[in-house]
């Protein structure tokens, strides 16, 4: 197989079963995964683990899923955003139950047994935690039941507490790492010109950065990461040199007076503002998103990933 194939992808001598499947409407796994936004693993995982998803197969053991797959696989995201553990959706599917009061504890759970592990400084045991909940929830799932809450309970911990930045910085170095290292998998797999992500604030390894690039970069889209503020002149020469396809600023503090310029003059290309910036300072930065400027705002990752799919940035040329 080619180095450069795409997971699921036919082979060579597939035959001519397959090329049948495809003439009756079903889809290879890398296409199901492009319309439903979960990944080849996650899908593999549900089939395995959980007997969730079982498509068709080829001679040569490859899946095929037909409409009834994709429709289950939007069931079941339904089911996890409102917070039922991956293990509890077999029982749901098709069936009219309410959901238990106590799936949100299972969130709550492993929200603390990552919290534990970064308390504990305890490399290892956080990354045990987070790659088993990788292996089955989609990105968008995790971000929200997961990563954006465990933010918050950070941050309320942290909060002039002895200790605080020693955890601050062991987690926020881990995330980069783990969310940077996929990135890097990613982007030898995607064609297409970048989404360029840069960090205005003055802290580095912000993690809403790092979980906006990862969520972008899972929906298809090669991704550039400076992980570092640039004085204006210089942002206008990194996107002269990468042309990517959008821009996207991220900023957990207010604008300083050089960006809020720049702001003003505009980009050659699309710009979305992400993070704590558009809420601190959103009656002003309400006004650049008319014309001519026509700055798009995103206060959380997950409305980041929604306004560049509402833009089309997330589709390959």
């Amino acid at each position: 197989m080619s180095p450069h194939a795409h997971p699921g992808a036919p082979r060579p001598g597939d035959g001519d079963d397959y090329q049948a499947a495809l003439a009756q409407g079903l889809l290879p796994i890398r296409e199901v995964a492009r319309l439903t936004g979960v990944n080849a693993v996650t899908l593999r995982a549900w089939e395995r683990r959980y007997g969730l998803i079982v498509p068709q197969r080829t001679a040569k053991g490859h899946r095929l899923y037909g409409a009834e797959h994709v429709a289950q696989i939007q069931a079941i995201l339904t089911w996890l955003d409102r917070g039922v553990s991956v293990s509890q959706v077999k029982g749901l599917l098709g069936a009219e139950q309410p959901v238990c009061a106590e799936t949100g504890s299972q969130w709550d759970a492993k929200r603390q047994r990552l919290l534990e592990s970064i308390c504990s400084l305890n490399e290892r045991g956080l990354d045990d935690c987070l790659n088993r909940e990788l292996a089955v929830y989609p990105p968008d799932t995790l971000c929200r039941q997961l990563l954006l809450p465990l933010f918050e309970a950070l941050e309320a911990r942290w909060h002039a507490q002895f200790g605080a930045q020693a955890e601050r910085v062991f987690f926020h170095s881990w995330l980069r790492s783990k969310l940077g290292a996929r990135l890097y998998h990613n982007n030898r797999q995607h064609p297409g010109a970048p989404l360029l992500l840069v960090n205005l604030s003055t802290r580095p390894m912000e993690p809403g950065l790092w979980l906006t690039a990862w969520l972008a970069s899972n929906a298809g889209c090669v991704v550039e990461v400076f992980d570092w503020p640039l004085p204006p002149a210089e942002l206008a020469l990194a996107l002269e040199r990468i042309q990517p396809r959008a821009l996207l600023l991220y900023s957990s503090q207010a604008l300083s007076s050089s960006h809020w310029s720049r702001l003003l003059a505009g980009y050659a290309c699309p710009c979305l503002l992400v993070g704590p910036a558009v809420h601190i300072q959103r009656p002003q930065l309400q006004q650049l998103s008319d014309p001519p400027h026509q700055l798009n705002l995103a206060q959380d990752p997950l409305a980041a990933l929604r306004c560049l799919a509402d833009l089309d940035l997330l589709e390959q040329p």
